[in-house]
Protein backbone atom coordinates (compact mmCIF):
# COMPACT_ATOMS: atom_id res chain seq x y z
CA UNK A 1 0.00 0.00 0.00
CA UNK A 2 2.22 2.93 -1.32
CA UNK A 3 0.62 6.72 -0.86
CA UNK A 4 1.37 8.49 -4.61
CA UNK A 5 -0.73 11.62 -4.62
CA UNK A 6 -3.58 13.17 -2.49
CA UNK A 7 -6.70 15.12 -4.22
CA UNK A 8 -5.63 18.26 -2.19
CA UNK A 9 -3.85 21.11 -4.39
CA UNK A 10 -1.77 23.66 -2.17
CA UNK A 11 -2.76 27.23 -2.60
CA UNK A 12 1.28 28.32 -3.05
CA UNK A 13 3.87 27.22 -4.48
CA UNK A 14 5.51 24.92 -1.52
CA UNK A 15 9.41 26.27 -2.06
CA UNK A 16 10.44 24.78 1.43
CA UNK A 17 8.99 21.44 1.01
CA UNK A 18 11.08 21.13 -2.69
CA UNK A 19 14.16 22.74 -0.81
CA UNK A 20 14.34 20.37 1.75
CA UNK A 21 14.07 17.23 -1.28
CA UNK A 22 16.56 19.10 -3.05
CA UNK A 23 18.81 19.08 -0.09
CA UNK A 24 18.09 15.66 1.16
CA UNK A 25 18.43 14.24 -2.66
CA UNK A 26 21.84 16.42 -3.03
CA UNK A 27 23.02 15.49 0.55
CA UNK A 28 23.23 11.72 -0.36
CA UNK A 29 24.09 11.81 -3.96
CA UNK A 30 27.36 13.81 -1.98
CA UNK A 31 27.73 10.69 -0.28
CA UNK A 32 27.20 7.77 -2.98
CA UNK A 33 30.15 7.21 -4.00
CA UNK A 34 31.20 5.77 -0.43
CA UNK A 35 28.39 2.98 -0.70
CA UNK A 36 31.32 0.96 -2.69
CA UNK A 37 33.55 1.26 0.58
CA UNK A 38 31.63 0.27 3.52
CA UNK A 39 34.38 0.91 6.09
CA UNK A 40 34.59 4.11 4.59
CA UNK A 41 30.81 4.20 4.72
CA UNK A 42 30.96 2.98 8.50
CA UNK A 43 33.09 6.11 9.09
CA UNK A 44 30.95 8.50 7.86
CA UNK A 45 27.92 7.48 9.34
CA UNK A 46 29.87 7.18 12.92
CA UNK A 47 30.66 11.08 12.37
CA UNK A 48 27.23 12.47 10.48
CA UNK A 49 24.37 9.84 11.63
CA UNK A 50 22.99 10.00 15.49
CA UNK A 51 23.90 7.32 17.30
CA UNK A 52 21.63 7.03 21.13
CA UNK A 53 24.24 5.95 23.34
CA UNK A 54 26.68 8.66 21.41
CA UNK A 55 23.85 11.25 22.72
CA UNK A 56 22.76 9.48 26.11
CA UNK A 57 26.77 9.08 27.79
CA UNK A 58 28.85 11.54 25.41
CA UNK A 59 26.82 14.64 24.90
CA UNK A 60 26.92 13.93 20.63
CA UNK A 61 23.37 16.11 20.19
CA UNK A 62 24.47 17.57 16.22
CA UNK A 63 23.75 13.92 15.36
CA UNK A 64 19.97 14.78 16.01
CA UNK A 65 20.26 17.50 13.30
CA UNK A 66 22.33 15.87 11.11
CA UNK A 67 21.00 12.61 11.05
CA UNK A 68 18.11 14.32 9.51
CA UNK A 69 19.41 14.70 5.75
CA UNK A 70 21.12 11.14 5.93
CA UNK A 71 19.67 8.07 4.51
CA UNK A 72 20.64 4.31 3.49
CA UNK A 73 19.89 3.98 0.02
CA UNK A 74 18.15 4.94 -2.92
CA UNK A 75 14.85 3.39 -1.80
CA UNK A 76 15.12 4.79 1.73
CA UNK A 77 15.63 8.39 0.08
CA UNK A 78 12.81 8.09 -2.79
CA UNK A 79 10.03 6.42 -0.24
CA UNK A 80 11.08 9.38 2.20
CA UNK A 81 10.98 11.80 -0.55
CA UNK A 82 7.66 10.62 -2.17
CA UNK A 83 5.64 11.31 1.23
CA UNK A 84 7.13 14.29 1.61
CA UNK A 85 6.08 15.64 -1.99
CA UNK A 86 2.51 14.11 -1.16
CA UNK A 87 1.69 15.70 2.36
CA UNK A 88 4.35 18.68 2.96
CA UNK A 89 3.18 20.54 0.65
CA UNK A 90 -0.64 21.81 1.99
CA UNK A 91 1.38 22.07 5.74
CA UNK A 92 3.36 24.37 4.48
CA UNK A 93 0.27 26.42 2.52
CA UNK A 94 -1.38 26.58 5.86
CA UNK A 95 1.48 27.07 8.58
CA UNK A 96 3.66 29.51 5.48
CA UNK A 97 6.77 28.80 4.77
CA UNK A 98 9.62 29.98 7.65
CA UNK A 99 6.69 28.29 10.41
CA UNK A 100 6.75 25.22 8.43
CA UNK A 101 10.73 24.64 8.28
CA UNK A 102 10.65 25.12 11.77
CA UNK A 103 8.10 23.03 12.44
CA UNK A 104 9.53 20.07 10.21
CA UNK A 105 12.97 20.61 12.02
CA UNK A 106 11.48 20.32 15.74
CA UNK A 107 9.26 17.26 14.51
CA UNK A 108 12.47 15.76 13.35
CA UNK A 109 14.37 16.26 16.57
CA UNK A 110 11.91 15.31 18.74
CA UNK A 111 11.50 11.47 16.73
CA UNK A 112 15.30 11.73 17.23
CA UNK A 113 14.66 11.93 21.10
CA UNK A 114 11.96 9.87 21.16
CA UNK A 115 14.23 6.84 19.26
CA UNK A 116 17.08 7.78 21.96
CA UNK A 117 14.23 6.91 24.66
CA UNK A 118 13.35 4.19 22.98
CA UNK A 119 17.14 2.69 22.98
CA UNK A 120 19.60 4.37 24.75
CA UNK A 121 22.18 2.08 24.83
CA UNK A 122 22.43 1.22 21.36
CA UNK A 123 25.72 1.79 19.56
CA UNK A 124 23.71 1.60 15.74
CA UNK A 125 23.42 5.12 13.98
CA UNK A 126 20.57 6.16 12.72
CA UNK A 127 19.85 7.91 9.57
CA UNK A 128 16.80 9.87 8.16
CA UNK A 129 13.90 12.24 7.40
CA UNK A 130 11.39 10.01 8.02
CA UNK A 131 11.22 11.24 11.84
CA UNK A 132 10.50 15.09 10.64
CA UNK A 133 8.32 13.57 7.56
CA UNK A 134 6.11 11.13 9.95
CA UNK A 135 5.83 14.59 11.99
CA UNK A 136 4.34 16.12 8.90
CA UNK A 137 1.73 13.61 8.23
CA UNK A 138 0.74 13.91 11.89
CA UNK A 139 -0.05 17.31 11.44
CA UNK A 140 -2.14 16.15 7.93
CA UNK A 141 -3.72 14.15 9.52
CA UNK A 142 -5.25 16.33 12.29
CA UNK A 143 -5.75 19.37 9.97
CA UNK A 144 -7.37 16.79 6.71
CA UNK A 145 -8.72 13.63 8.40
CA UNK A 146 -10.98 12.82 4.88
CA UNK A 147 -8.78 13.96 2.05
CA UNK A 148 -8.12 11.69 -0.59
CA UNK A 149 -5.49 10.08 -0.77
CA UNK A 150 -4.44 7.65 -3.99
CA UNK A 151 -2.70 4.73 -2.66
CA UNK A 152 -0.88 1.90 -5.10
CA UNK A 153 -2.55 -1.19 -3.63
CA UNK A 154 -0.58 -4.33 -4.78
CA UNK A 155 -0.71 -8.34 -3.85
CA UNK A 156 1.47 -10.80 -6.10
CA UNK A 157 -0.14 -9.74 -9.29
CA UNK A 158 -3.20 -7.77 -8.37
CA UNK A 159 -2.31 -4.23 -8.48
CA UNK A 160 -4.75 -1.02 -8.64
CA UNK A 161 -4.82 2.92 -7.62
CA UNK A 162 -7.80 3.44 -5.18
CA UNK A 163 -8.31 6.74 -3.54
CA UNK A 164 -9.15 6.38 0.50
CA UNK A 165 -9.57 9.03 2.94
CA UNK A 166 -6.22 10.56 4.92
CA UNK A 167 -7.00 9.19 8.11
CA UNK A 168 -7.50 5.42 7.14
CA UNK A 169 -3.99 5.22 5.53
CA UNK A 170 -2.16 7.33 8.22
CA UNK A 171 -4.01 5.35 10.53
CA UNK A 172 -2.64 2.15 9.28
CA UNK A 173 0.73 3.71 9.14
CA UNK A 174 0.90 4.58 12.45
CA UNK A 175 -0.55 1.67 13.97
CA UNK A 176 2.32 -0.63 12.57
CA UNK A 177 4.61 1.64 14.09
CA UNK A 178 3.29 0.98 17.40
CA UNK A 179 2.73 -2.91 16.59
CA UNK A 180 6.16 -3.40 15.05
CA UNK A 181 7.89 -0.84 17.74
CA UNK A 182 6.59 -3.02 20.53
CA UNK A 183 8.11 -6.33 19.21
CA UNK A 184 11.28 -4.84 18.18
CA UNK A 185 14.46 -5.13 19.64
CA UNK A 186 15.15 -1.47 20.19
CA UNK A 187 18.70 -1.93 20.46
CA UNK A 188 19.51 -3.27 17.06
CA UNK A 189 19.09 -1.80 13.91
CA UNK A 190 16.43 -1.73 10.96
CA UNK A 191 13.63 0.75 11.22
CA UNK A 192 13.50 2.96 14.32
CA UNK A 193 9.62 2.75 14.52
CA UNK A 194 9.74 4.48 17.93
CA UNK A 195 10.94 7.85 15.89
CA UNK A 196 8.19 7.42 13.47
CA UNK A 197 5.53 7.41 16.15
CA UNK A 198 7.23 9.85 18.31
CA UNK A 199 7.33 12.36 15.18
CA UNK A 200 3.84 11.67 14.48
CA UNK A 201 2.71 12.50 18.05
CA UNK A 202 5.15 15.48 18.27
CA UNK A 203 3.63 16.63 14.56
CA UNK A 204 -0.20 16.37 15.97
CA UNK A 205 0.90 18.50 19.26
CA UNK A 206 2.79 20.93 17.15
CA UNK A 207 -0.06 21.38 14.78
CA UNK A 208 -2.98 21.90 17.54
CA UNK A 209 -2.30 25.68 17.89
CA UNK A 210 -3.09 26.36 14.24
CA UNK A 211 -6.19 23.75 14.12
CA UNK A 212 -7.41 25.82 16.89
CA UNK A 213 -6.54 29.08 15.32
CA UNK A 214 -8.89 27.64 12.56
CA UNK A 215 -11.84 26.72 14.77
CA UNK A 216 -10.91 23.17 16.28
CA UNK A 217 -13.68 21.41 15.90
CA UNK A 218 -15.63 23.63 14.34
CA UNK A 219 -12.76 23.56 11.36
CA UNK A 220 -13.73 19.94 11.24
CA UNK A 221 -17.42 20.54 11.31
CA UNK A 222 -17.30 23.42 8.90
CA UNK A 223 -15.52 20.90 6.20
CA UNK A 224 -16.36 17.48 7.39
CA UNK A 225 -12.37 16.84 7.41
CA UNK A 226 -12.25 17.71 3.49
CA UNK A 227 -9.76 20.30 2.68
CA UNK A 228 -11.36 24.14 2.72
CA UNK A 229 -11.27 24.31 -1.10
CA UNK A 230 -11.87 21.77 -3.98
CA UNK A 231 -10.59 18.58 -4.25
CA UNK A 232 -8.49 17.83 -6.91
CA UNK A 233 -9.76 15.38 -10.02
CA UNK A 234 -7.75 12.93 -11.97
CA UNK A 235 -9.01 11.02 -14.14
CA UNK A 236 -7.22 7.60 -16.28
CA UNK A 237 -7.86 7.16 -19.36
CA UNK A 238 -8.21 4.23 -21.95
CA UNK A 239 -4.29 4.03 -23.00
CA UNK A 240 -3.41 5.01 -26.75
CA UNK A 241 -1.57 1.54 -27.07
CA UNK A 242 -2.74 -0.31 -29.54
CA UNK A 243 -4.06 -4.35 -28.22
CA UNK A 244 -2.62 -7.04 -29.52
CA UNK A 245 -4.31 -10.44 -29.93
CA UNK A 246 -3.10 -13.13 -30.10
CA UNK A 247 -3.67 -15.55 -33.65
CA UNK A 248 -5.64 -18.93 -32.72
Amino acid sequence: MIPIRDHNPSGRVPYVTYALIAINVAIFLSYWPLFNDPRALNQFFDAWAMTPVGVTEQGAYAGLFTSMFLHGGWMHLAGNMLFLWIFGDNIEDDMGHIPYLLFYLAAGLGAGVAHVLSAPGSFVPTVGASGAIAGVMGSYLLLYPKAKVDIFLFFVIFFRILPIPAWIMLGIWFALQLFNGVGADPTGGGVAYWAHAGGFIIGIALTLPLFLRLGGPKFWARTDGHPPHPEAEYHIGRTRIPTVRRRE
